[in-house]
C-alpha cells in the first residue's frame, strides 16, 4: 500500500475520523483508524460498535490497500506535520510516513480483527445544517450525564409534518428546539429517535456548515441505526433504546405571569452575584415591578446581591434557580432580551417551574421555537 495525499486534507480526514473514538477502550483495537487506499483515493474509519466514523479523501494512490493504525497517535502526528506533501507507505507491520523532513515509523494494527464498518441506511431526509447545528447546541445542554439512566442521555429527535423537533431533559430541566424537516423521497412521516447527546453534539460541529445534511433511520433489526451524511463525511450511531420521558407536556400552553429583560444583562449579573455561592447552592430571583433583584447568601464571609431593569406582568414573583442550570438556558437564547414566564402548580407554596424563551424586543415575543423549562429549588422558609 502507498500513496500521497495533501497535507491539510489527511489531517482534516484523520481528525474527522478519531474525533469519535473513545477515550479509554476495553478492545485496543478499536481505537485504530482503518485506512483504504483505492484507486478513486482514501477512505477513512473508525468504529467502537456503537459509533462510526467515515471520510473519503482524493489521493494519488500508487499502491491500493488497507491497514489499521492507532488513531490518537496518526491524529497528533498528521496535525503536527510540516506544510507538504503526505507520503504513506505499508511495508508488511510497519507504516512509514513522511512528509517535507520529519518522517514516522508506526506498527499496523491486526486489520482482520477490525469489525465492519455498519452500513448506511437509505436516506430518511433532509436537514439545514446551520439550523440543526444551533438545534443540538440549544437542546444537549439539558441532556443527562449520568450513565446510570441512559435513556436521558440522549436527545430525542420526533420528526412529523415536516418539522423535527429535538428534545432533551436531565429530570431538572427540559429543552426543546423544532427545525424545518425535508422527507425527500422518503415515505415515513413520522418516527422517533434517540441519539446519545455526545454523538449528536460532535455532528452538530462538524456539519454546521455543510449547507444540507442527509440523515438515515433504519430498525429493520436489532441494530436501530442513524446516519448523518454530508460533504463525503458520515457518522452513524446505534439509537439508545428505551421510552424517552414524555415531557413535553410539561410545558404549559399559556403562562400569564412573566417578566422580560436584557439577555445579556442578565447573565452578567448571574455570573457576578453567583460568585459568592457554595458549590450546588441557588441563587434568589424577585421579580417585582421595580425590577429584578438577585440574592446569593455564601459563607458568613460574603453575601452579594444586584438588581437589573425587568418588566414583570403579573404578579411578584420570587424563585430560587441554580446559576449554572439558568445560565445553560439563557446561553442558548438567540436574542436580544429573553422572557421568563412562571408556571403554577396545585400547590400554591411550591414554585411552578420557570419557561425561558426568546424575546425579539421588550413586546415582542421571539420568532424561534426554542423554550427552556428548569425547575426551581424550594425557598428555604
Amino acid at each position: 500500500m502507498k500513496f500521497q495525499a495533501n497535507r491539510d486534507i489527511f489531517n482534516d480526514a484523520v481528525s474527522f475520523a478519531v474525533k469519535l473514538l473513545p477515550q479509554r477502550t476495553t478492545l485496543p483495537i478499536l481505537s485504530g483508524v482503518l485506512i483504504e487506499a483505492t484507486e478513486d483515493g482514501l477512505v477513512l474509519s473508525s468504529f467502537d460498535y456503537e459509533v462510526s466514523a467515515q471520510t473519503t479523501v482524493v489521493a494519488d494512490v500508487e499502491e491500493t490497500g488497507r491497514v489499521l493504525v492507532s488513531g490518537r497517535l496518526l491524529a497528533e502526528i498528521a496535525n503536527k506535520l510540516p506544510q507538504a506533501p503526505v507520503n504513506f507507505t505499508v511495508e508488511q507491520s510497519r507504516v512509514l510516513v513522511s512528509c517535507g523532513s520529519a518522517n514516522f515509523t508506526l506498527l499496523s494494527m491486526p486489520v482482520e480483527e477490525y469489525p465492519s464498518i455498519p452500513q448506511v441506511p437509505g436516506q430518511t431526509g433532509l436537514l439545514p445544517a446551520n439550523e440543526f447545528a444551533e438545534a443540538v447546541a440549544q437542546v444537549s445542554v439539558a441532556a443527562s450525564r449520568d450513565d446510570v439512566t441512559p435513556v436521558i442521555t440522549g436527545v430525542q429527535l420526533e420528526i412529523a409534518d415536516n418539522r423535527l423537533s429535538l428534545v432533551a431533559t436531565d429530570r431538572y430541566r427540559v429543552a426543546v428546539r423544532e427545525i424545518d424537516w425535508d422527507a425527500a423521497k422518503s415515505t415515513i412521516e413520522a418516527v422517533t429517535a434517540l441519539v446519545p447527546a455526545r454523538t449528536l453534539q460532535e455532528v452538530g460541529k462538524t456539519f454546521g456548515h455543510s449547507g444540507t445534511i442527509e440523515v438515515g433511520i433504519t430498525n429493520t433489526d436489532d441494530r436501530e441505526l442513524i446516519s448523518f451524511t454530508a460533504d463525503r463525511k458520515t457518522v452513524t450511531s446505534l439509537l439508545i433504546k428505551g421510552n424517552f420521558p414524555p415531557v413535553r407536556r410539561l410545558f404549559p400552553e399559556v403562562v400569564d405571569n412573566y417578566a422580560v429583560m436584557n439577555t445579556a444583562e442578565l447573565v452578567e449579573a448571574t455570573r457576578r452575584v453567583s460568585l459568592v455561592l457554595e458549590r450546588e447552592a441557588a441563587l434568589r430571583f424577585s421579580f417585582t415591578a421595580d425590577g429584578l433583584t438577585l440574592e446569593a447568601t455564601g459563607s458568613e464571609q460574603a453575601q452579594a446581591s444586584e438588581t437589573i431593569d425587568a418588566i414583570l406582568t403579573g404578579t411578584d414573583t420570587v424563585v430560587s434557580l441554580k446559576p449554572q442550570f439558568l445560565l445553560d438556558g439563557l446561553g442558548a437564547v438567540r436574542s436580544e432580551f429573553v422572557r421568563i414566564s412562571f408556571t403554577k402548580t396545585e400547590n400554591p407554596n411550591k414554585p411552578g417551574p420557570v419557561l425561558i424563551t426568546s424575546q425579539t424586543s421588550k413586546e415582542q415575543i421571539g420568532s424561534d421555537s426554542y423554550k427552556y423549562l428548569l425547575q426551581p429549588n424550594l425557598l428555604l422558609r
